[in-house]
């Protein structure tokens, strides 16, 4: 196993069912790397900052990748990318949108936004293993990555 089957990856998607099939699909896909999930945008940016239940390092390690999804309560994932991205902390995460919408408008204003890639969610559990599969060879295999921050400092709010 190298070290970037290692790299954590937090999943921000509010349907417990499309994350239960997006575990399996990883498992289906021999996907080792170690999921994390959050179910909407505030969680994501709590998990991100180490507060709140994420307080602790090894509820929240630094991911290499993160799954977002676009429709999420409390926060969508339009917002919670609009501060991941304009975080100097954050931004070299790559995030992937992994959503049901196929609007147009959606597309260009993540892009805008500074996402990585947008997936529109298969139907299927097969061709989701197939994506899952594609994204794993594509993150962890071909393009360089940076290096993780394991240690990375809390930010103390004043």
């Amino acid at each position: 196993m190298t070290n970037k089957n290692m790299v954590p990856i937090l999943i921000a998607d509010d349907d417990l069912d499309d994350c239960r099939m997006i575990e399996d699909a990883f498992r289906e896909s021999r996907l080792l790397n170690k999921l994390h999930f959050v179910h909407n945008g505030e969680e994501l940016l709590a998990y991100l900052h180490r507060t709140g239940k994420f307080k602790e390092e090894k509820n929240s390690p630094l991911p290499g990748l993160i799954l977002l999804d676009l429709n999420m309560p409390r926060k969508d994932g339009r917002e919670a990318l609009k501060e991941l991205k304009t975080d100097a902390e954050f931004r070299q995460i790559p995030v992937v949108v992994l959503t049901t919408s196929k609007a147009e408008e959606d597309v260009y204003r993540t892009y805008d936004l500074g996402v990585n890639s947008y997936i529109t969610k298969p139907v299927s559990f097969v061709s989701l293993v197939q994506v899952i599969r594609d994204l794993g060879r594509y993150w962890f295999e071909i393009v360089e990555l940076p290096e993780s921050r394991v240690n990375r400092p809390t930010k103390s709010k004043s």
